[in-house]
């Protein structure tokens, strides 16, 4: 198993840059394929971006990519998303989340997740 604690959440100004870090509990870290989703109020959770376990690959939202980078630290434990260029439909909880197999889209076949990180973007 894994535990996962998001951090870094908050209030931004559109345009500006958050980072966010998630630290895993547990010596297999590097075994699990790492994600964020993010689940604004009355939508769906959906996809942010993911990174595959020696981090060689990823994986982006359409909406995201080339303003989000997500990045692991197989060493300390830790994915981040550094974002930049928020916009406001940024705004949302974003969650950390783990899978042994599964490198995709789909929060369905993450296995673990975090409790989750209020990002707001506002005008």
């Amino acid at each position: 198993q894994v535990q996962l604690v998001e951090s870094g959440g908050g209030l931004v100004q559109a345009g500006g840059s958050l980072r966010l870090s998630c630290a895993a509990s547990g010596r297999s870290f590097s075994e699990y394929v790492m994600g964020w989703f993010r689940q604004a109020p009355g939508k769906e959770r959906e996809f942010v971006a993911a990174v595959s376990r020696s981090a060689r690959s990823t994986y982006y939202a359409d909406s995201v990519k080339g303003r989000f980078t997500i990045s692991r630290d197989n060493a300390k434990n830790t994915v981040r998303l550094q974002m930049n260029s928020l916009k406001l439909e940024d705004t949302a909880v974003y969650y950390c989340a783990a899978s042994r197999t599964y490198y995709g889209d789909s929060y369905l076949k993450y296995d673990y997740w975090g409790q989750g990180t209020q990002v707001t973007v506002s005008s």
